[in-house]
């Protein structure tokens, strides 16, 4: 089996990380009022936790699980949807918290946890089915990664919104 190394997986990941936060900045306050401190946290939660995690959960998945049977790929869902989506979800809020040095590390997690949650359990299961399914196991971080942009633009926008979720 081809493998590509952890670190290139989870530079790859971080990179993405960081390129979905500067899109979003883009998007809501343009290229002239960027935050690169946002942008370096995200990239660092990306680095220590996210990527690490992603590497980690895909390897997980395909050695309880292996193979692209229908039953493995219900069985790989349900793992991601009830464990890995709330433990990344949860990663992402608490640790942006602390790295931004926030009294009350739980309160963007609380503002945002569930209806980032109902947005992942319509968004992931798609992008995985596909992961499970087509994609070569050394190359479905990569995969998820490019999903993961679109997904950090739209939980960057969430944790940003003062009013809580709504649209762009």
């Amino acid at each position: 089996m081809k493998k590509l190394p952890w670190i290139s997986n989870v530079a790859w990941y971080s990179c993405v990380f960081a390129a979905g936060d500067l899109a979003h900045q883009n998007l809501t306050k343009h290229w002239e009022n960027i935050d690169l401190k946002q942008t370096r946290n995200i990239t660092i939660l990306a680095l220590t936790f996210h990527g690490n995690f992603v590497y980690l959960w895909i390897r997980a998945m395909e050695s309880l699980f292996p193979g692209a049977a229908l039953s493995t790929i219900l069985w790989k869902l349900a793992c991601d949807q009830l464990v890995g989506t709330p433990t990344g979800i949860s990663a992402f809020y608490i640790g942006m918290s602390i790295l931004e040095g926030k009294q009350d590390i739980f309160a963007d997690w609380k503002k945002n946890f569930w209806s980032t949650e109902k947005a992942a359990v319509i968004y992931w299961p798609m992008v995985q089915i596909i992961n499970y399914s087509l994609v070569p196991v050394f190359l479905r971080m990569a995969y998820f990664g490019c999903w993961g942009f679109v997904w950090i633009v739209f939980i960057s926008h969430l944790r940003r919104n003062r009013d809580g979720p709504s649209a762009f």
